[in-house]
């Protein structure tokens, strides 16, 4: 079965072994009811490439329920992998998103497996055929769901992590007045050099296994997956959280490290096809909010036209979208709270991977959404 989510992944490798792990590991303790998943179909989508999907799908699911103003909606999308259920951390009672009060649109990006992808889409555009989508064409695509199937004209927020974030930012360029507020947790606005000379080095782990056969394999190169799935490890949380050992609390006594590197190697994202996790890695090294149409490249004046409040809230220890590029980033957003934080739990810092992390985390979105800085 795919790896639903990138936080499932995360809680997979350091977790699974153990049948305590249910206990320990840092979910909600009832899944929050939703309705999913549902199908959006797009006739003759035309991406950013030029290249014309004959029928593109996007995935959703939703929580609570639309009042009849149609002005409590509230967008969530998806993270690297991920599925509609990846942000029950901010869903619930006492939680940031209560259903009773709002209504959750989270979406799934292209190439989750779900949504239109490399692996469900046929031929010609099958497999490593597949183009490559940009977050802007996720955005185009979830706009016409809010619009078109949905009828919903305004937000009350879009809240997003890592590519959700990503997602978020470029609501708030394209879509300037559709929302009332933006949150954006580990994610930039754009990824810089660096996060591509990773994420290339995540794609030629995965490429270098003969079995990968430029992307026509037969069945899962799996020496190929296995060194993705080390790569990534590398780089998900921070060199401090290693050296504490902090994986530690999760796990059974007597766990070692080797073990923890082998859930890793053999256990990150069971069951996901390499041309999918390839073609959402493409997604995310060509976002650039300064290459909208009518920005010039100029990511600094794409910023300074978001018009709503931002709560941009980056980890302090996060490789993947260091805290350095935030502080780049934010002095040009007109309406921006930076708030770091403050964890040594990495890029997962963003999805509350730990009780700390998530208590910051609802904390502060309940207070900015409230109105509040």
């Amino acid at each position: 079965m795919l790896c639903t989510q990138l936080r499932h992944a995360i809680l997979f490798a350091l977790f699974a072994a153990s049948p305590a792990s249910a206990q320990t590991a840092p979910a909600p303790a009832a899944r929050p009811e939703s309705i999913g998943p549902k199908e959006f179909t797009i006739a003759s989508f035309r991406t950013e490439s030029g290249t014309v999907l004959p029928k593109a799908i996007v995935v959703y699911g939703t929580y609570g329920t639309l009042n009849a103003a149609h002005d409590n909606a509230v967008l969530l999308p998806s993270h690297y992998m991920g599925n509609y259920h990846g942000y029950e951390w901010l869903i619930g009672p006492g939680r940031a998103l209560p259903p009773s009060q709002l209504f959750l649109i989270a979406t799934e990006l292209f190439g989750n497996g779900r949504s239109s992808s490399p692996s469900n889409t046929p031929e010609p555009l099958a497999g490593p055929r597949f183009p490559v989508m940009t977050i802007r064409d996720n955005v185009e695509a979830v706009h016409r769901l809010l619009t078109e199937e949905l009828k919903i004209t305004h937000l009350r927020a879009v809240v997003g992590f890592s590519m959700g974030a990503q997602q978020a930012f470029q609501w708030g360029v394209s879509y300037p007045d559709f929302m009332s507020r933006i949150v954006a947790t580990s994610g930039t606005a754009k990824n810089y050099p660096h996060g591509v000379v990773r994420l290339e080095g995540q794609i030629s782990a995965l490429t270098a296994d003969p079995a990968f056969n430029a992307g026509n394999y037969t069945s899962q190169p799996k020496r190929g997956l296995e060194a993705f799935g080390m790569v990534w490890a590398g780089w998900l949380y921070s060199q401090e959280w290693w050296r504490r050992e902090l994986w530690r609390a999760s796990r059974p006594p007597g766990t070692t490290f080797e073990r923890v590197v082998e859930r890793f190697r053999t256990g990150f994202m069971p069951g996901a096809d390499a041309n999918n996790l390839i073609l959402q890695m493409r997604t995310w090294e060509h976002h650039d909010v300064g290459t909208t149409k009518g920005f010039n490249g100029d990511v600094e004046k794409a910023l300074a036209s978001i018009k709503v409040p931002l709560l941009y809230m980056p980890s302090e220890t996060d490789l993947y979208f260091p805290v350095g590029d935030a502080r780049y980033e934010a002095p040009f957003i007109p309406h921006v709270t930076l708030l770091p934080i403050p964890s040594l739990w990495g890029h997962t810092a963003g999805a509350a991977s730990n009780p700390a992390d998530a208590k910051f985390l609802n904390d502060n979105i309940t207070k900015f959404l409230a109105g509040g800085n």
